[in-house]
């Protein structure tokens, strides 16, 4: 068989964006790879077996997981061929490969390393296997490429391609290599945050993106359906608490031991850097962060901070800030492990104080953190109370959906040891897990909600689902389906597992769900978190902690799927937080999920409509440090995901706003300032201390002529006189009220500064790249855009170009205007306005330019023509590091309270 059998077509319209890359197949193929990202939902796999149809030769699918594996065939099956049962020559077996294979990279890499593959559904993507079983794992490889040129293998789909991250890319590039196939690369999450050394290696086996379709796009286009993130808020119980509040008392009484420890203080009083600062200014100036907490530390314990201390700084007049919880990590980091040659004679003392940091635990591997204590942060991570924030969840959405409710709760594990066989079930429920949360819904569930259970080695379903069980097994040919009644509830069927049942139990259980057989699916994300395909889905919980925001984004996807028989559908997506009422910042978890939003794209809370990504357009409260507050942020989740019927006109409202989504460089304001009012009141006070002046000289000017011309007219005989008076007065107002108008002046000036010298630096590192070749479009399609909102917030973006090009200059730029850390080389700025204010802003010269000094000299170049006056220092001799002190200080970040931020927004 050398190519697919004849009339083989798919049953239903292509959406628009895949008509469109099927259209420009023949151009993205010159180089023999085609590589598509799009979101969860979008059709990835129907487009993918698509392109594999046109090409029409032996072709070869990788999947990460055996459900998306199964998922493939079952798709071509379904929608292409239209028949139920496989044919001979669709493979499962990397081994014995067919003329169309589906296999998973583990089964490829265990096939290749001569390794048994572990295969289970709950499996994990991010096992990564370096070793070797045996020797001849060269020779299995030879064996498997071996087997797949015989089949002709011409064609080669990566599913999800951001997964070879890992050791399985290993085993697929020699296979590559060997077959010299057509690529075609399907993701979601387009690994942009590694290295450019792996981003090149990823580009290598997928070719350059060749289509990008973005979440907004799809819902415009009907494609994806419209839908709002939720956060529900929770408070450790109060057992959960009663130990947080114990650790933290450990912990802070751990701190003031360290403190006051003699020992501790006496060897960094010894140590040449405190001792004979001078004498070492090169080692000082490469540690920066050492030789400050040793200072700081020392300082808090009494010890007085000489004037050599301040002169290598620079900064004579040099407030020590206050030892803290960060500093101290720092100082012992460097006490214990990052300079053992000067602390030889401490070692008994090194090693109790290690065991000391153990017990109260604060050290884990060599890494010590006061701030993030990892027991706590697992205390919040799977707080029970996230039990009952799903109980309340799905009470809400059956309140509002009834029979239409078709929600999935996937979470991390499946917690078997719940599962009893008895006549009752009383466990206390203190772990999150699958069977948790069944326990927790079922054993509250006074609504009669049909809850069912799916996992690779698991599957319970309500006993009333049972009929459309059996109906729709019957469809696959199974016709015996073994069942076994909940030991302690009898409403619930546990499902007997067999050879022909554990291939199609997922598709089985997905359609008696999708029938409505199942309300509540409870699962877990190894399984039924990527690419698990049930449309109907219009409300999912992520009870999921463990994995990377690329995992989270694809579970978030399984909800946002449009459904043909429901074209009105709309999806409410949760997630759960439990704040830490010890921590200002609300702790760990909700840090967390900051960090997950950042790959979230949906419609804003604001009034002003907007499409971004991040956990800001949710315009939560801040802080939320009080059960009042807690509660009523619950309270606006549930008042706004209520309001279901106004979600899809808040979708097409925003999307009415922009025709992209573009990726950007944000520099927020200061969250406890409003930047209206600040910068109306510089303005103001401007002009209020300019007619001061004016005002005063006059009032004066008006009193002293009186007076003068009443005590000593006579004196003044001529205009040269009244011109003296006039001077006098004048200098009098200045003196009064000059240093407040100079001083609020430059604040003014320097608002403007930031916002228009960011278009002006955007265009001196766009020509720099160029230069170094990090960005090949042509200068002429390429266009830097700056803009500042209502709020003071600064945005900058590259119009045109790659999506690499457009992720490559963010990032550059965001190393520019962020704190400077430890680059290569900065740029200090220098700047006059009228040639009588002066500003010094530092910058760091972004990685990929500071890599050569050629490089970076010809960015300087740009700089002067651009922005204006500046000096490049190179930072990695002893001149260079002093200064790169004081930038640390001076930069221009630093008039930011908050953090730079890269995010997507529809404009």
């Amino acid at each position: 068989m050398n190519t697919f059998p004849a009339n083989i077509e798919f049953k239903y319209p292509w959406r628009k964006y895949q008509s469109r890359v099927l259209s420009e197949l023949e151009e993205h193929i010159h180089d023999n790879h085609l590589h598509i990202v799009a979101p969860p939902g979008s059709g990835k796999t129907v487009l993918g077996l698509q392109v594999a149809l046109q090409l029409n030769k032996p072709t070869l699918v990788f999947a990460p997981t055996i459900a998306i594996r199964n998922q493939w065939i079952q798709r071509f099956c379904e929608l292409f061929l239209q028949t139920r049962p496989v044919p001979e020559w669709i493979s499962r077996d990397i081994r014995r490969p067919a003329f169309f294979t589906v296999v998973t990279y583990q089964s490829l890499h265990a096939a290749c390393t001569n390794r048994e593959a572990d295969e289970e559904e709950e499996g994990s993507e991010e096992e990564n296997d370096e070793g070797n079983a045996n020797g001849d794992a060269a020779s299995r490889a030879e064996e498997v490429i071996a087997v797949l040129k015989a089949q002709n293998i011409g064609t080669i789909v990566v599913d999800e391609a951001h997964h070879l991250k890992n050791a399985w890319w290993k085993s697929l590039t020699e296979v590559k290599k060997a077959l010299d196939p057509t690529v075609v690369g399907l993701t979601a999450t387009p690994p942009y945050d590694v290295s450019p050394q792996e981003w090149q290696r990823y580009l290598e086996l997928n070719g350059p993106v060749d289509a990008e379709i973005s979440v907004p796009e799809l819902v415009l286009e009907g494609d994806l359906c419209p839908h709002q993130d939720y956060v529900f808020f929770s408070g450790p119980t109060g057992e959960e608490c009663q130990k947080i509040a114990n650790y933290r008392r450990r912990i802070q009484s751990l701190f003031h031991e360290i403190k006051s420890d003699t020992t501790l203080i006496q060897a960094l009083e010894q140590h040449p850097i405190f001792s004979l600062p001078h004498q070492h200014l090169d080692w000082i100036y490469s540690n920066l962060e050492y030789y400050s907490a040793t200072l700081i530390f020392l300082n808090a314990a009494g010890k007085k901070i000489t004037e050599d201390h301040l002169e290598v700084i620079g900064d004579k007049q040099l407030a020590v800030p206050d030892l803290n919880y960060e500093w101290i990590e720092i100082l012992l980091n460097f006490y214990l492990y990052s300079d053992p040659g000067n602390f030889t004679q401490y070692q008994k003392h090194q090693e109790k104080l290690i065991n000391k940091l153990k017990r109260g635990g604060v050290l884990e591997r060599r890494s010590i953190d006061f701030r993030h204590n990892p027991k706590i942060n697992r205390f919040l991570s799977s707080s029970i109370s996230k039990l009952k924030s799903m109980d309340r969840i799905v009470d809400f959405e059956h309140d509002h959906l009834q029979e239409n409710l078709r929600m999935v709760i996937l979470t991390d594990y499946i917690r078997k040891e719940f599962l009893v066989n008895a006549p009752q079930n009383d466990l206390v429920l203190n772990k999150i897990g699958v069977l948790p949360i069944f326990e927790q819904l079922r054993r509250t569930n006074e609504r009669r909600i049909k809850i069912g259970v799916l996992t690779g080695s698991l599957v319970i379903i309500p006993r009333t689902a049972l009929p459309v069980f059996i109906t729709v097994a019957a469809g696959y040919g199974i016709e015996n389906v073994s069942t076994i009644p909940l030991a302690y509830d009898d409403q619930y069927l546990v499902i007997g597992s067999s050879a022909h049942l554990k291939h199609e139990i997922v598709h089985i259980v997905t359609q008696v769900f999708q029938q409505g057989g199942i309300e509540v699916l409870i699962g877990t994300k190894s399984l039924l978190g990527e690419g698990w395909d049930a449309p109907a889905i219009n409300a999912l919980i992520l009870a999921s902690f463990v994995g990377s925001y690329v995992l989270s984004n694809q579970m978030r996807g399984r909800a946002i799927r449009t459904e043909k028989a429901n074209r009105d559908k709309t999806s409410n997506i949760w997630h759960l937080v439990c704040l830490d009422p010890t921590d200002k910042d609300g702790g760990d978890d909700i840090q967390l999920l900051k960090r997950r939003f950042k790959a979230f794209v949906g419609v804003s809370f604001r009034e002003e409509l907007s499409i971004e990504n991040g956990l800001a357009r949710l315009d939560l409260a801040e802080p939320l440090t009080s059960p009042q507050a807690l509660s009523q942020a619950n309270q606006n989740m549930f008042s706004a995901a209520g309001r279901r019927s106004l979600l899809k006109d808040k979708w097409q409202r925003a999307l009415e706003g922009g025709k992209i989504l573009i990726e950007e460089v944000k520099v927020p304001f200061p969250k406890d300032r409003d930047y209206k009012q600040v910068r109306s009141l510089y303005h103001k006070q401007t002009i209020a201390y300019l007619f001061g002046v004016l005002a005063s000289g006059m009032a004066t000017f008006s009193e002293m002529v009186l007076e003068g011309l009443r005590r000593s007219g006579q004196y003044m005989t001529n205009l040269d006189d009244l011109t003296r008076w006039l001077t006098y007065i004048g200098l009098l107002a200045l003196a009064i009220f000059g240093r407040q108008l100079f001083r609020v002046f430059r604040l003014s000036v320097k608002y403007r500064d930031i916002s228009l010298d960011m278009q002006r630096i955007g265009e001196a590192l766009l020509e720099s790249l160029i230069k170094v070749g990090s960005i090949h479009t042509d200068r002429s399609a390429l266009k830097v855009i700056a803009n500042m909102d209502q709020y003071g917030a600064i945005y900058c973006h590259l119009k045109g170009g790659t999506t690499y090009e457009k992720s490559t200059f963010i990032k550059s730029l965001q190393e520019i205007v962020e704190s400077v850390d430890r680059p290569r080389y900065i740029i200090i700025r220098k700047s006059f306005f009228l040639k009588i204010l002066s500003q010094r802003d530092y910058h760091a010269v972004p990685e990929l330019l500071g890599r050569k000094k050629s490089s970076a000299t010809y960015f300087k170049h740009r700089w002067k023509q651009y922005v204006g006056a500046c000096e490049l220092v190179y930072t990695r001799n002893i001149e260079g590091r002093k200064i790169l002190l004081k930038s640390r200080i001076h930069a221009l970040a630093s008039a930011f309270r908050e953090k730079t931020e890269r995010i997507n927004q529809w404009r």
